[in-house]
């Protein structure tokens, strides 16, 4: 367990603490920095307030980030589809990227952002969209249940 100091409390956190926190709660809009917690993109923020009880404004974007770091969580800058120059080609929509972005919410309801941003997953299309609502967002790239299996994606019937 890792020993912090956040807006002068002394707090002890653990990745498994920060999981179960977050594992029922659906991630806000990612403005700039996200954090990658059981594959899904939260805001910083979002996520030491939810483990610590603290306001997001007693502490930083960059203090939350250097602790979710240094707890084992990818920690990044949302690229907002931007095409990286000279990526390579892979198989499928986007060389791949569009399936990698998704593959974490299969079986989930989505709504996109872009073609490899998911603004968010949730169990029911009416979370979806109670969320899109709540945030006045809206998923230009549409809302969908991403498949579970090939058979799911292509339509196969069942056996």
């Amino acid at each position: 367990m890792a020993h912090f100091t956040i807006a002068g409390e002394e707090f002890e956190l653990e990745p498994g603490k920060v999981e179960a926190c977050l594992r029922t709660l659906l991630p806000d809009p990612v403005q700039e920095h996200y954090v990658v917690v059981r594959g899904r993109r939260f805001p910083p923020k979002q996520v030491i307030s939810c483990v610590t009880g603290l306001d997001r404004a007693d502490f930083t974007t960059h203090q939350a980030r250097r602790i979710l770091r240094r707890l084992g969580f990818v920690a990044a800058r949302a690229a907002h589809d931007e095409e990286p120059a000279g990526a390579p080609a892979g198989d499928g929509p986007r060389g791949g990227r569009q399936a990698e972005a998704l593959r974490p919410h299969m079986g989930k309801w989505v709504a996109l952002a872009g073609p490899t941003e998911v603004l968010v997953a949730a169990d029911s299309p009416q979370e979806v969209l109670a969320w899109l609502a709540r945030h006045e967002l809206r998923a230009p790239y549409g809302m969908f249940r991403v498949p579970v299996s090939p058979a799911d994606a292509e339509g196969a019937a069942p056996e």
